[in-house]
């Protein structure tokens, strides 16, 4: 499968919090798990994942913390808001009318 990244890179933040909605996770784990759920077609490189984190965060849509996972190096967390929520919804809603969009403009079936 090839996609482009600058197809995907405006649903950074509803793929990021569509993550923490499966439950408070740290950053490489939520990328691995984008990479497993996309057969390792996608993930993200760490600066855009960390920044986009902070972005979030700054926002009000996730918060984090540091979690206590036992020896070696402590790991932060990341957990959606009710914020976070409601701007999953809207660009959970602007994907599929860019979905939608698109499928009128390129499908030929229609004609």
């Amino acid at each position: 499968m090839s996609i482009s990244a600058d197809t995907l890179r405006g649903h950074t933040d509803t793929i990021i919090l569509t993550q923490l909605l499966r439950g408070d996770n740290y950053g490489y784990e939520i990328n691995k798990n984008i990479q497993d759920r996309t057969g390792g077609a996608y993930g993200f490189k760490e600066a855009t994942l960390y920044t986009a984190f902070k972005r979030l965060e700054q926002a009000g849509l996730i918060t984090s913390y540091w979690g206590e996972d036992g020896p070696g190096a402590r790991r932060r967390y990341y957990s959606i808001t009710q914020d976070g929520r409601t701007a999953w919804e809207e660009g959970r809603r602007e994907w599929e009318d860019t979905r939608a969009l698109l499928d009128a403009l390129i499908n030929l079936e229609e004609d």
